[in-house]
């Protein structure tokens, strides 16, 4: 099992996508709470080029609510991250974090159906990219 969803994007811009990505997860109901700058980050912390890398950290509060309502540890893996990124030819690929994935490692089966629905949401969010 991949432990994530992706795509590239055909003539996208990587600030395009950022923003096409912020629209996709709007409409399943997904807000960005974080926006973390990989490459500048890199630059100011340790002085390192990076590619165009930005993690998003994009939370529904219905399902992180039920989730939190079932098993109070479970904000270490909230927000679910989509990534977006600039290979060196100028592609860019977008990448969903499968939340499927992430349950296998919580013994708690009521989190199956709410990580089931976030999956789906979240692939929706991916396959709507153009």
């Amino acid at each position: 099992m991949s432990y994530y969803f992706n795509k590239i994007l055909k003539n996208r811009s990587f600030e395009e996508a950022v923003e096409l990505v912020t629209i996709e997860l709007k409409k399943e109901g997904f807000g960005v709470l974080t926006e973390i700058d990989v490459k500048a980050t890199l630059k100011k912390k340790i002085d390192v080029d990076f590619k165009k890398y930005i993690i998003l950290g994009a939370c529904n509060p219905h399902f992180a609510y039920q989730a939190l309502q079932n098993e109070d540890k479970i904000g270490v893996f909230l927000p679910c991250n989509v990534i977006v990124e600039e290979h060196e030819n100028g592609e860019v690929e977008v990448s969903a974090v499968d939340p499927m994935a992430s349950m296998m490692s919580v013994s708690n089966n009521q989190l199956e159906n709410i990580a089931v629905e976030v999956q789906q949401k979240l692939r929706q969010v991916i396959e709507n990219l153009s």
